[in-house]
């Protein structure tokens, strides 16, 4: 082998030196037609040895004739060597694809559709170019010309390699179809609002896209995602062909990714970018859990198991960007009914997926979400998995970050000393590795924690209260410093609330405003609804009544609109005073607060707010 590949470039390089070599192309076409492929070590060993002899002589030579002559084959070698590179980067995405036609086709008929979505994976080392899918198609094509098994119209059937070959292709000309319009919806948009959520100001960019199309299966899927905001039975009928779910999953993949990526690079607001990043990452996740679903109910489930992997790659993805919310934030693009969705599809099929960094920082997210929506014992189940996988994966950002929610989720569940020792040991931790994130959670949670243990004690001492208020105070300014606005909200909130429970009602209005203000921003539902039940409370404590009401309703909608079982809280506040003021004073103050309640839950939101209180008057006797 290594004498003949000598001889080969002795061969291009006397051609080139005789002018027989007119192009690169030519060079190309010698090493494609003599090279074996996996004997490319041996090449290029050879290729070097020359390139060494070729050195020498150009450095001892005095010949000026024999000289040119060595500089004309040095110059020889190096288009050899430029083709040679260019050999090897055809033939490894060769070798790739024919590695995936292979793996597609010894495969059994119900693993087919999860090994092409692997190979399709864009968290993989080597991703797949376009005109490598393009490659696949043709192959898988002409390997699937043999195959026997083919699917039926209803799905019902297992994928054969034309099924997955003609959905590919599919999928591939209707995103050139769309790629043109991927953002081209915000700038159509005449209100400023941008987002997935369900309010109809956000209108988003399903009926953009579901313009842009010919398919009439995704046309179908825009459109009900357009009108319902999410995945509904009306605009899901009936079963669909494995080669039109093909087509829907590389239209869906390559959508998101090109969000993501327009999102990220906006350089006129980083921080708008990263939260619209965070919300097409959470909504094409909740997307591909309410398809699972859909395709459960339809009985097909080779296609519902390809949805959790679609679902479990695009968190895989989220999971490992710098911007990923280890504190907070998934509100910003989630109803209490969306994330519920996302929660039940893809906590118990989790279990199952290898223990990975990913996996751990997935858990998180749950997690905290969980907590959000009340389910305590599920998120402390999540948190301890997550925290078990972050430490033995040297995760210790991650492994901080679920100290601190497992200290967040035991005040909730009124086990202080707990709650303390997580809060403490995240606090150690974060300062040993140089967490500044983790620290200043990790000091809100202790003096958090602290607050209600000494409550419950009922032994705050003045020294006990300062040392308290001292850890907020630094944990408020160490996110501040930091600059991590999530973070920022929490301290904020976490302090206000002690100052709630301390009697420091105008200190806690400032602490709870300022919390307030950057839960808007950042879009956080939660800590927004949090913030003003417990304004309603200091606000009570200083005898601002009509203030009470206005924030005491404000968070009683919020915490209810998000699932939260917290939104009784508020509304025990505004029962209290519904029953001192008696119904027509009520009743007054909330239509004289009528326009500052609409620009933030609307008309339907204000008219719901008797109700809600009705309900929860009610539900006590």
């Amino acid at each position: 082998m290594r004498d003949r590949y000598l001889e080969l470039i002795d061969r291009i390089v006397a051609a080139t030196l005789k002018g027989e070599i007119r192009s690169k192309e030519q060079v190309y076409q010698m090493l494609q037609a003599d090279i074996s492929i996996g004997s490319g070590e041996i090449f290029e060993r050879c290729l070097q040895a020359q390139f060494d002899q070729i050195q020498t002589q150009l450095t001892n030579e005095t010949d000026e004739f024999k000289q040119a002559k060595a500089t004309r084959k040095q110059r020889a070698l190096k288009t050899i060597q430029g083709e040679w590179q260019r050999w090897q980067k055809q033939n490894q995405a060769n070798s790739t694809l024919l590695t995936v036609v292979q793996a597609l086709s010894v495969a059994e008929p119900d693993e087919r559709l999860s090994q092409l979505l692997q190979a399709l994976d864009p968290n993989q080392p080597n991703v797949l170019t376009r005109d490598q899918m393009q490659q696949l198609v043709q192959k898988l094509q002409q390997a699937g010309s043999s195959a026997a098994v083919v699917s039926s119209a209803t799905g019902s059937a297992t994928p054969s390699l034309s099924d997955l070959a003609t959905g590919l292709h599919q999928g591939l000309n209707t995103w050139r179809q769309l790629e043109a319009n991927v953002v081209s919806w915000i700038y159509d948009q005449s209100q400023g609002a941008l987002g997935f959520g369900n309010l109809p100001e956000q209108r988003g960019p399903w009926a953009s896209w579901a313009k842009a199309v010919n398919s009439d299966g995704l046309k179908a899927l825009f459109g009900d995602l357009a009108q319902h905001q999410a995945i509904t039975t009306e605009g899901f009928p009936s079963p669909l062909h494995i080669a039109d779910w093909v087509e829907m999953a590389l239209v869906l993949q390559r959508l998101q990714l090109s969000l993501v990526s327009w999102f990220d690079q906006q350089p006129y607001d980083p921080r708008a970018g990263k939260r619209l990043s965070i919300a097409a990452f959470l909504t094409f996740t909740v997307v591909w859990s309410q398809l699972s679903q859909r395709f459960s109910q339809l009985n097909q489930r080779i296609l519902a198991e390809g949805c959790f992997q679609m679902a479990l790659q695009v968190l895989v993805q989220f999971a490992q960007q710098g911007y990923f919310p280890l504190y907070g934030g998934l509100f910003a693009a989630l109803s209490g009914e969306s994330l519920r969705a996302m929660l039940d599809y893809l906590d118990q099929p989790l279990r199952q997926a290898p223990n990975t960094e990913s996996k751990a920082r997935i858990l998180t997210l749950l997690g905290y979400s969980q907590r959000t929506l009340g389910e305590y014992s599920q998120a402390l189940q999540l948190h301890q998995q997550a925290l078990e996988i972050a430490r033995d994966a040297g995760d210790r950002r991650c492994e901080i970050a679920n100290l601190n929610h497992l200290s967040r989720t035991w005040v909730v569940q009124k086990d202080y000393s707990a709650a303390i020792s997580n809060s403490q040991r995240a606090l150690i931790l974060a300062r040993q590795t140089g967490d500044r994130l983790g620290e200043a959670n990790a000091l809100a949670n202790y003096g958090y924690s602290e607050v209600f243990q000494a409550q419950q004690q009922n032994q705050l001492d003045p020294d006990q209260y300062e040392r308290i208020l001292d850890y907020l105070q630094q944990g408020l300014q160490a996110a501040e410093k930091v600059g991590d606005r999530p973070s920022q909200a929490l301290c904020a909130n976490s302090l206000g609330v002690a100052q709630v429970v301390l009697g420091q009602h105008q200190a806690a209005i400032n602490s709870l405003e300022q919390g307030l203000q950057i839960a808007q921003a950042i879009g956080d539902r939660a800590l927004l609804g949090l913030n003003y039940a417990y304004l309603a409370e200091a606000h009570r404590g200083l005898d601002h009544q009509q203030m009470a009401i206005f924030t005491g309703c404000l968070g009683m909608y919020l915490l209810h609109q998000i699932n939260s079982p917290q939104w009784r809280q508020p509304a025990g506040i505004l029962s209290i005073l519904y029953g001192q003021l008696g119904s027509e004073a009520f009743q007054t103050t909330l239509s004289q607060y009528r326009s500052q309640f609409l620009p933030l839950i609307g008309v339907d939101g204000y008219d719901y707010l008797p109700k809600l209180l009705a309900a929860y008057r009610q539900s006590l006797e």
